[in-house]
């Protein structure tokens, strides 16, 4: 694979320059977003190294985490920042969170702030695993399909063909955008964009993730389990959407309630004769990550019904 170049005395690999070229695109389409909703930029002049900080330590931070197995033997890595191990959502993730506390007193909410960074950071990630097919990382499974890819390093365990997995998340990636572009110019109200986009993107990695053939954190899982993960966020979202209705006592025994159900099962789970199910560390957040747009949608939308 066309892992790295050599440009005069330095050798440049191709997946930081897809890395790079991702992050400038993603940032101008973030800017160009927003300055369309009218959203003022005002507090990325004033925390502009803060947004930095936390994108490049949240990016090398789901980095690591995704390939635990390689920095556990070896710590001192961790460090090595030059190694190419860089998440770009990681990196997202990252701003988003500086976000939430940035825009915690502004008259946009956090939502409206959503629905402009979802749109680049699918952009972004577009580029971002154009740069992992090139590395090498992140790669799939063997196939007998022919449009399968043969690697011949160090770091991809199989030597047969396999599936350029990294390919069908870039696609994905750069069909959502276009998705939520068309979403964007027929939406009425906020968290349209930011609902619909995790719900597509949620499902779409979901399934991508069985092409996968590194290594990753297993997540073991019953139907139960799921079960009672939904009725959580439920749960919820209820006492989001009604807590200002209810008296102290009420509030009180809700939160009991929700602590003696849920926090009794996962005592007694353990105990329980129950099949489980083994899923992707990816595929587990995925889950969590579409159960909790749908409740903070949903609520922000009762809280806010003129947005």
């Amino acid at each position: 694979m066309f892992q790295a170049f050599p440009l005069g005395p330095f050798l440049v690999w191709t997946s930081v320059v897809f890395l790079l070229v991702g992050i400038w695109a993603s940032t101008e389409f973030f800017l160009r977003l927003a300055s369309s909703a009218h959203l003022s930029l005002q507090h990325f002049r004033d925390h502009a190294w803060v947004y930095l900080g936390a994108f490049l330590l949240c990016g090398r931070l789901f980095a690591v985490i995704m390939q635990y197995r390689v920095y556990w033997n070896d710590l001192l890595r961790i460090f090595i920042i030059w190694d190419g191990g860089f998440s770009f959502l990681g990196g997202a993730i990252g701003i988003g969170i500086v976000l939430f506390w940035a825009t915690r007193t502004h008259r946009a909410t956090f939502l409206q702030w959503l629905d402009v960074l979802l749109p680049a950071a699918a952009l972004g990630s577009t580029f971002g695993w154009l740069g992992l097919f090139f590395s090498g990382h992140a790669y799939g499974k063997p196939t007998d399909v022919f449009w399968g890819v043969t690697y011949d390093t160090i770091n991809v365990r199989y030597a047969v063909p396999i599936h350029p997995v990294q390919l069908y998340f870039a696609s994905f990636s750069l069909f959502l955008t276009f998705l939520l572009l068309v979403i964007r110019k027929y939406s009425k109200r906020a968290g349209t964009e930011t609902l619909i986009g995790i719900i597509v993107a949620s499902v779409g990695t979901f399934l991508l993730e069985y092409f996968r053939g590194d290594f990753t954190i297993p997540v073991f899982a019953t139907t139960v389990d799921f079960i009672i993960l939904i009725s959580l966020f439920v749960s919820l979202g209820v006492f989001a959407a009604v807590e200002l209705m209810l008296s102290r006592r009420m509030l009180l025994l809700f939160e009991g309630a929700l602590l003696v159900v849920f926090g009794g099962y996962a005592i007694l789970r353990s105990q329980l004769p129950l099949d489980t199910h083994e899923l992707r560390f990816s595929q587990f957040l995925a889950v969590l990550a579409l159960l909790a747009t749908v409740v903070y949608v949903v609520v922000h939308r009762r809280r806010y019904p003129h947005l």
